[in-house]
């Protein structure tokens, strides 16, 4: 009985300095602070605008676009996103329908049964807006001269080679779109 007690009593003060020596390695040791990095302020509409204004000039200059044709191209565009709009639209409420089902608390048959569904209704708009896009794009071109469609060509297997390298090489994050606020 004595040895036990004499064992229980050591056990004690050796967990009692192997504590403290725990603590005043954790008082001793320097906490890890993070790195005060400058974040960059999202753009401004008027400055998300302005890039598109430039990007705009630069490709019409680019593909020698006439002013007729410019006027045209606008046009084009105009009525483009006229036609996409309501998709688009019904595909962002897809997507915020199925995000909120996600975190709701519906047991995990009736979240997917649900989702299954969303997922159809998705994929379909997306085709859909594919379309819009191919038969705008064929809209531009039909406007265009032969040498123009040639650049055309050009520029957008220039644009795709760079964004496969940048993406493949993880330069850049893909582009996400701009949150709007309602």
């Amino acid at each position: 009985m004595k040895k036990l007690l004499i064992i229980t009593c050591a056990m004690t003060v050796l967990a009692g300095n192997v504590f403290a020596a725990e603590s005043a390695e954790k008082v001793n040791k320097p906490e890890f602070k993070r790195p005060n990095i400058e974040r960059k302020a999202p753009p401004s509409r008027e400055q998300i605008e302005q890039h598109r204004k430039m990007k705009e000039a630069a490709f019409e200059k680019k593909l020698n676009l006439t002013e007729v044709q410019k006027l045209k191209a606008r046009e084009l565009r105009k009525g483009g996103f006229e036609k996409i709009k309501p998709v688009m639209d019904d595909l962002r409420a897809k997507k915020q329908e199925a995000a909120k089902i996600q975190k709701s608390d519906l047991t995990n048959e009736a979240k997917e049964e649900k989702l299954t569904v969303l997922d159809k209704d998705i994929q379909a708009l997306q085709k859909q807006a594919a379309t819009i896009r191919k038969q705008n794009m064929k809209d531009f071109e039909s406007i265009l001269t032969k040498d123009q469609k040639k650049t055309l060509k050009n520029m957008k297997k220039e644009g795709r080679n760079k964004f496969h390298d940048e993406h493949r090489k993880g330069i850049n994050p893909p582009p996400k779109p701009p949150i709007e606020e309602k």
